[in-house]
């Protein structure tokens, strides 16, 4: 069980600041090897992916004492627990007078030689997505889907920005999520074995004619650019969603969303 807890009743608090900093800058939450989420669902994800929970302030007006003490329960005693008021919580939540709970948790860097792949591994790779939304929703793709794992190459978004971990509604902490370079993914699919499907506007092949039911990654790049040409060049096979409309591309998200479940169905929904 954690340690006994304090009382904070004001937004100056050196706590409560430091928590601030670290949900609006990246730089800070880099030094500083912390991350905050919010929202009961989210930290107990985190918590059952063997994240370690520094911080956990706590709204008694907002969080249920149920769901409090299961929270509580699962709390190392090396986490620090502040009771704040509801105008300390308000400042600090996106979602006002929502939830009651909010984490402050040292991140984890996973490795290529960290993932325990399955024989026949389904992967999704991301390069250069900048929108944390895009990247919780395709994080949450990526969970439905029960993929191996997600990899993002050079990444313009932080992985532990509140927003990428609110949109993903938890996700970040359920998949396995290795960053590295697009060369260093390139060498390691191919050490692997992996094919890489690769989406693009000029690619000629549609990708419901891709074999999915080897060991394979689909690969999407930015809505602004799409994939740079290391991996236009690099990728066995570049394929493509047909497009009827005004529009010639779509959302990232429901594009991996559309290939991802294609993988699927060719799997029969499973593993």
């Amino acid at each position: 069980m954690p340690k006994m807890y304090m009382m904070i009743s004001s937004v100056q608090n050196p706590r409560v600041k430091n928590t601030l900093l670290l949900e609006e800058k990246a730089s800070a939450r880099k030094e500083q090897e912390r991350f905050v989420a919010e929202g009961t669902r989210e930290i107990s994800l985190a918590l059952q992916a063997g994240f370690d929970i520094v911080q956990l302030y706590f709204c008694p007006d907002l969080l249920v004492p149920a769901v409090r003490d299961e929270l509580f329960g699962k709390l190392t005693r090396s986490t620090e627990i502040l009771e704040v008021t509801r105008d300390v919580f308000n400042r600090l939540a996106y979602r006002k007078d929502h939830g009651g709970a909010i984490a402050v948790a040292r991140p984890r860097r996973l490795h290529f030689t960290d993932l325990a792949l399955r024989h026949d591994p389904l992967l999704l790779i991301l390069e250069t997505v900048e929108k944390p939304g895009n990247l919780g929703a395709l994080l949450r793709t990526a969970d439905a889907a029960g993929l191996d794992a997600v990899v993002i190459c050079d990444p313009q978004t932080d992985l532990y920005n509140p927003n990428t971990i609110r949109s993903a509604i938890g996700c970040v902490f359920t998949l396995p999520i290795v960053t590295a370079t697009t060369s260093e993914t390139l060498g390691w699919l191919r050490g692997k074995g992996i094919r890489s499907y690769a989406t693009a506007l000029t690619a000629t092949a549609f990708y419901h004619h891709a074999d999915y039911a080897i060991p394979c990654a689909i690969v999407m790049g930015s809505e602004a650019y799409g994939l740079s040409d290391a991996w236009l060049e690099g990728a066995d096979q570049l394929i493509r969603i047909p497009m009827l409309g005004k529009i010639d591309s779509m959302n990232v998200s429901a594009s991996a969303a559309i290939v991802v479940f294609e993988a699927l169905r060719q799997r029969g929904f499973s593993h």
